[in-house]
C-alpha cells in the first residue's frame, strides 16, 4: 500500500502563490499517475492537475490552466503543485492521489482511477 503525505498548504491573500508537495512511500506501477484533487465544502471533488511520472505528460482542469503547474521529482518520489495567482474560489482541501495508467496507457482525470490518497492539505485564499 502506497502512503502519500501532502504539505505546503496555508492561508494566503488573493493573488499570492503556494507550492504544494506530495511525498510517496514508493515508486511503482501504482504510482505511475500522480494527481492533485481538491474539494471545498458543499462541492464535488475536482481533479485539477495530473502527471504521468514516466513520460511527464500533464493535464489540467480548465479552471486552473495557466495558473497551476504540476511537476515531478522521481528521484525523491515527490510531486509538486505550484499554485499561482490564487483566487478565493481556489480555497479547498487539496489531496494528492496515485494510480495506474489506463488500458490505453494514459493517466485519466477521474477519481476512480486513483487507488491511493493522502489526507490533504488546506488552502485558504482570502479576498
Amino acid at each position: 500500500q502506497v502512503q502519500l503525505v501532502e504539505s505546503g498548504g496555508g492561508s494566503v491573500q488573493a493573488g499570492e502563490s503556494l507550492r504544494l508537495s506530495c511525498a510517496a512511500s514508493a515508486y511503482t506501477s501504482s504510482t505511475s499517475c500522480m494527481a492533485w484533487f481538491r474539494q471545498a465544502p458543499g462541492k464535488e471533488r475536482e481533479g485539477v492537475a495530473f502527471i504521468d511520472r514516466g513520460n511527464g505528460a500533464t493535464y489540467y482542469a480548465d479552471s486552473v490552466k495557466g495558473r497551476f503547474t504540476i511537476s515531478r521529482d522521481n528521484a525523491k518520489n515527490t510531486v509538486s503543485l505550484q499554485v499561482n495567482s490564487l483566487k478565493p474560489e481556489d480555497s479547498a482541501m487539496y489531496f494528492c492521489a496515485a494510480g495506474r495508467r489506463s488500458v490505453l496507457g494514459n493517466c485519466r482525470p477521474l477519481p476512480r482511477e486513483y487507488t491511493s490518497w493522502g489526507q490533504g492539505t488546506q488552502v485558504t485564499v482570502s479576498s
